[in-house]
């Protein structure tokens, strides 16, 4: 019921901050496709690798790497966590201030990328196309934050290939109220260290 509510509500969690958003198994870590383009996401849970979809969602992916590039994401909380639900991040430092992130980004969630469990999405306010560097990584398959005839969605541009196991993790911390927020927030903070792209092989 409280994920229906969020959904329902554009997932507003708090006014401070840009909203988005199992048992199923991971997908197996897979090799990068000839010209794929991966990042590293290093936590104080561990690491995992996203591939990034320039092929779906090319306005998303480049602002993405954009803040990757700028260092952006150094030093940011995963700072919402809910269970068979999402796990959100990277728009807020470790003491729970919103970093600048400026530019905004076209919403491409109808690029024919759904919300399936281990595929990272941009979050963004109720505005669609308000999303900047937050971004969320799905722990289930969240059919509802895919777009439909009468709103618009939330864009996938990315995959968990390796490192689902830590997302699970971070996934099943304990939460609660931290900083500005009134509950989801993990009570010991995850902190991302840093994002870096991967060298192809």
């Amino acid at each position: 019921m409280k994920q229906l509510l969020l959904v329902l509500g554009l997932l507003s969690g708090a006014a401070f901050h840009t909203s988005i958003a199992a048992d199923a198994p991971a997908a197996p870590a897979s090799p990068a496709a000839k010209g794929a383009v991966q990042v590293q996401v290093v936590t104080s849970l561990g690491n995992f690798m996203i591939e990034l979809l320039p092929e779906r969602a090319p306005l998303t992916v480049a602002q993405f790497l954009k803040y990757v590039d700028q260092g952006q994401y150094a030093g940011t909380l995963f700072h919402r966590v809910i269970p068979n639900f999402v796990i959100q991040g990277g728009g807020f430092d470790t003491s729970y201030k919103l970093k600048v992130a400026s530019t905004k980004v076209v919403n491409e969630s109808g690029n024919g990328l759904t919300n399936l469990r281990g595929t990272v999405g941009l979050a963004r306010p109720a505005e669609p196309h308000g999303g900047d560097c937050q971004f969320y990584v799905n722990l289930f398959d969240n059919g509802a934050l895919d777009p439909n005839q009468t709103r618009w969605g939330y864009a996938v541009f990315g995959k968990i290939v390796q490192g689902m196991d830590v997302v699970d993790r971070i996934g099943n911390v304990a939460t609660g109220a931290r900083g500005p927020f009134k509950e989801d927030a993990p009570l010991q903070p995850v902190v991302i260290e840093r994002i870096e792209r991967v060298a192809a092989p």
